[in-house]
């Protein structure tokens, strides 16, 4: 099993970047970064605390860093129209010679959806809406043009020059619902979920089985999940998206991990401390304390 790093967005852009140039140089598998454009409440009340905006910070992670895969976890087709995404895709692709993934969603956060005026459909439509979307992405990043006549997106002879430099260029989908995950068995290259190694792993055994229905080979899908780490109760986060514990409980929540089967455990770093050099630290200790001799047995 992968790790990876997920620095979070409401901190400065330089703390960001230090960020994930710690985590190219230590040896981490990726550096995510989440795609809002406000926090999370709920409902659709605003926050209006800081937010970069993710597109605008991927092309920096790109230039500064060597190793590490990096990409949106994930970019909303509701905000996000698929030539945009490819085209976006596909030259920051060539920015990180060949280490972007594309991470896409169907759209969920309603406060800033509604705060922008962008549509938010119901379940339905909204997974109609996704499946049309990462066929017309997958298309232009692969074909030299794609016309595409759907319900909601319409592309009619586009080119999306040049292509990645990664062929293909994968796709990640972060989705939980049995519509979604016959979408992504059938489009993606990987797939991303919340949750403790029993909660994910339920979600990737139907993803699993997603793959065996549409005659997709599960072998070839990447599976990958997050959830905060708080070690002796030093960095408390939101008690339902955190696993508190000693040494020997957190070495055994990432063992479950790799027993279920993932691919890749991202570690997000926004409890991990009040600076950027703390949050290096601690996630430093926790890689070196925690997941590495768990990866060594």
């Amino acid at each position: 099993m992968k790790i990876s790093l997920w620095p979070n967005l409401v901190f400065p852009t330089a703390d960001i970047l230090a960020e994930a140039q710690a985590a190219d140089q230590a040896g981490w598998f990726g550096v995510w970064v989440a795609d809002h454009y406000m926090p999370n409440t709920g409902t659709d009340e605003v926050d209006d605390g800081p937010m970069h905006e993710v597109w605008g910070i991927l092309p920096a992670l790109a230039a500064t860093t060597q190793n590490v895969r990096i990409g949106p976890l994930v970019s909303p087709t509701t905000i996000h129209h698929p030539a945009l995404l490819a085209n976006r895709a596909a030259t920051i692709d060539h920015i990180a010679r060949g280490r972007f993934v594309l991470g896409l969603g169907a759209g969920w956060q309603i406060n800033e959806h509604n705060a922008y005026g962008i549509e938010l459909p119901p379940a339905k439509v909204l997974v109609d809406r996704f499946e049309e979307a990462i066929e017309v992405t997958r298309s232009l990043l692969d074909k030299p043009r794609t016309t595409f006549e759907g319900t909601y997106f319409q592309v009619a002879d586009a080119p999306c020059e040049p292509k990645p430099v990664a062929s293909p260029l994968p796709i990640l989908v972060g989705a939980k619902g049995p519509r979604m995950l016959r979408v992504v068995a059938q489009h993606a290259d990987e797939w991303n979920t919340w949750g403790t190694p029993e909660k994910a792993g339920a979600v990737r055994a139907k993803l699993l089985e997603a793959c065996e229905q549409v005659g997709r080979d599960p072998g070839t899908m990447r599976t990958t999940t997050n959830l905060h780490l708080d070690l002796d109760g030093a960095n408390p986060a939101v008690p339902a998206m955190t696993q508190t514990g000693s040494v020997d409980e957190l070495q055994d929540l990432i063992g479950r991990y790799v027993e279920a089967g993932f691919d890749e455990y991202i570690l997000p770093t926004r409890n991990l401390g009040a600076t950027g050099a703390e949050r290096i630290e601690r996630a430093a200790q926790l890689k070196a304390e925690i997941i590495d001799p768990v990866l060594a047995r």
